[in-house]
């Protein structure tokens, strides 16, 4: 049967990379503003993530302002918004699924063959939400990279990487993994033979009933 320390080592991951998928997703840090060009000395620090963009003051004040309308943001923004929304709700569905299907819980015990199914499909479905997860980051680095390298952006509006899409892009591979070993625990069924017994059999089985 599937291998009950396995599905708990994929479930331990896969539960911190969920969690680490929310947290990126909420910290305003995705990107921050870059110094490059001559001045490097700024008393400000720009930051901005999916849903608010806050300002870091040399003083130590920390101001934020949530995006006040959907509309007024840019399309690949509530792409990302969206693809992230979607992984970590696919996650946390995938991580129920697979909850009930695993060895060391009780639910559904009498058929262990259908339990090991279960987690199989949870594995699978947290496979689905990394994966949208890692899209979204990678889609919204792209974009960050290529106004970073165009020559027509002005030199403070330019962003590189901040802390939450690390934080995002490490829970979304620490998901992978957990799925993936979640999806590896399925149980191998004894193979029956298919095809009957030959002649020669039945009339050797035959013979023995008539002796005796």
């Amino acid at each position: 049967m599937a291998n009950s320390g396995v599905q708990l080592l994929g479930f331990g991951l896969s539960l911190i990379g969920i969690l680490g998928i929310i947290v990126g997703t909420i910290l305003p840090q995705w990107k921050m503003s870059a110094y490059v060009g001559d001045s490097i000395i700024t008393a400000v620090a720009t930051y901005q993530g999916l849903w608010m963009s806050c300002a870091f003051q040399s003083t130590g004040q920390l101001q934020c302002k949530i995006y006040d309308s959907i509309l007024q943001l840019d399309s690949d923004l509530q792409a990302t918004r969206a693809l992230m929304i979607v992984g970590i709700i696919v996650s946390i569905c995938g991580l129920g699924v697979a909850c009930m299907g695993m060895k060391c819980t009780t639910c559904g015990a009498d058929d262990k063959v259908r339990k090991a199914r279960t987690a199989v499909t949870g594995g699978i479905i947290l496979l689905v939400g990394a994966l949208c997860a890692i899209v979204a980051c990678s889609w919204f680095a792209h974009n960050v990279i290529r106004a970073f390298y165009n020559p027509f952006t002005p030199v403070n509006t330019k962003f590189e990487f901040g802390a939450a899409i690390f934080i995002a892009w490490g829970g979304s591979f620490l998901d992978v993994l957990g799925g993936a070993m979640l999806a590896a625990s399925c149980t191998r069924s004894k193979q029956v033979s298919k095809y009957p017994k030959s002649n020669s059999a039945r009339s050797a089985s035959d013979n023995n009933k008539e002796y005796v």
